[in-house]
């Protein structure tokens, strides 16, 4: 019957004001009956009856003629609504109000607290009661003469079947406006099931979208806190499915292109070979020589791939060891040195010989180091310089790889770290699978340090390297 959220939350909204309203209604409804309507009434009915007594103490008549009695009580049994009763000195009923009282004249009814009132107190009591017959208030006067002697009795009492039609309408007024409560809370309580289930199954329905294939639809994170924590990791969830799938596609894409070209070149070249090129010294070495590069090509994309692999697995893993860098960093730049030269560019370099030992993977370092250069080379002209500067800043140090090539744009500079990013416009990044400053920044991010740039169009750029000394 409760197998649904909604029902379980329709339920756990409207159980309470089932069981609390008319739990309250019952409790206000006795608080207001014994502690108000019945106290007023109990004061009233004494006001009345002790008026009651002055007047019959000028008639001292009708205290030894019942007839007498009978036609005082007669004179104000329509004015007052309590049955009246009159009683002599010794307790004895003269006259009533109430013709079922006829044949107890005569004698002494069962009356409580007679006998100090006799003796002259008045007295007061209140019942609470729910049978129409019972004596809720019963107020007993006595009446004494000039000489303070008690010669008789005034006897008011109210039952529950002369009021009830005031009680009843007490009740119904608290029963509608409970009723009314009733409906008012029962209807919050479905919207709000309705507003905490919706989002739920909202989120339901785009996980089951998302997990058949289809295009995630971002939620609204609207609602309670937890429901808005629920979307929002659902929405970052599919933001980053969204991601991936488009980092697919681009990897795709790249691999067509990048793969594409080297392998065309290497098919007209072993085509030229086949045509009679290798009977031509110059062109067969030529021709190797073009193929060689693209094999190089080749090897660099696996490599990238490779290391993609890794990052996706879950991070780079690192072998740190102690490292000293003033050695170990002049012998990684000794072959990119040649590039640089065999490109016609001026290669400088300044590194102190005081730097610290750090505690680093030289395997990858040397290929953050390799993606820096790599670029720098690329993307400077025949004639401009590629430096390497690196040195100590606090508990840090930095490696700068500095170029005056084409430079990045400040709006592309946030984005050359995402992967398979290319440059839309400088001839920056224009070919190749844009992963190499990715994983040139997820290894300095697995060496606890950062990978930071620097530059402007035309002017070149600048990428540091920053790494925290172990101490």
């Amino acid at each position: 019957m409760f197998n649904t959220l909604r029902r379980r939350f329709i339920l756990s909204h409207t159980l309470p004001l089932l069981l609390v309203v008319p739990l309250t209604g019952i409790a206000l409804v006795y608080i207001l009956e014994s502690q108000v309507l019945l106290v007023n009434l109990a004061a009233e009915t004494k006001s009345e009856a002790t008026l009651l007594a002055q007047i019959a103490a000028d008639r001292p008549d009708i205290w030894s003629d019942s007839a007498a009695a009978q036609t005082f009580v007669d004179q104000f049994k329509s004015q007052l609504v309590p049955r009246i009763m009159l009683l002599d000195p010794h307790g004895r009923l003269l006259a009533s109000s109430d013709a079922a009282d006829a044949n107890l004249v005569g004698q002494v009814p069962p009356i409580n607290n007679l006998g100090p009132v006799l003796a002259g107190t008045m007295s007061v009591r209140s019942v609470y009661g729910q049978q129409l017959q019972t004596e809720i208030v019963d107020v007993l006067a006595p009446v004494v003469d000039s000489q303070q002697h008690v010669v008789g009795v005034v006897r008011l009492t109210h039952r529950l079947a002369g009021v009830s039609a005031e009680f009843f309408r007490l009740r119904a007024f608290i029963g509608e406006i409970l009723g009314v409560a009733l409906v008012l809370g029962a209807m919050v309580g479905l919207v709000l099931a309705f507003n905490l289930e919706r989002p739920l199954r909202q989120a339901a329905q785009s996980v089951y979208r998302l997990a058949s294939g289809q295009d995630p639809t971002p939620l609204p994170e609207q609602g309670p806190d937890e429901v808005r924590v629920l979307l929002h990791a659902f929405n970052t969830l599919a933001e980053r499915i969204r991601a991936v799938e488009e980092a697919r596609r681009l990897l795709l894409s790249n691999l067509v292109h990048e793969l594409g070209t080297p392998l065309g070149a290497l098919n007209s070249g072993i085509q030229a070979l086949r045509g009679g090129a290798d009977q031509q010294a110059d062109l067969r070495q030529e021709l190797l020589d073009g193929m060689e590069e693209e094999i190089s090509h080749l090897r660099r994309l696996l490599d990238d791939l490779a290391r993609l692999y890794d990052r996706v697995l879950g991070g780079m893993k690192t072998d740190l060891r102690p490292l000293a860098f003033d050695e170990w960093l002049p012998r990684v730049l000794t072959t990119w040195k040649h590039a640089a030269q065999a490109k016609g560019l001026q290669w400088q370099v300044d590194i102190p010989d005081n730097l610290p030992i750090l505690r680093a993977d030289p395997d990858r370092l040397a290929q953050v180091m390799s993606n820096l250069l790599s670029n720098a080379i690329k993307y400077t002209k025949a004639g401009g310089t590629v430096s390497v500067t690196a040195g100590r800043a606090g508990d840090e140090i930095w490696i700068r790889v500095s170029d005056t090539g084409v430079g990045i744009p400040t709006d592309e500079q946030a984005l050359i770290f995402d992967p398979f990013y290319r440059g839309r416009s400088s001839g920056r990044f224009s070919y190749g699978m844009g992963l190499g400053v990715t994983i040139a920044k997820d290894l300095a991010i697995s060496h606890g340090g950062r990978l930071e740039v620097d530059s402007a169009p035309g002017k070149g750029s600048r990428l540091t390297l920053w790494l925290p000394v172990n101490t």
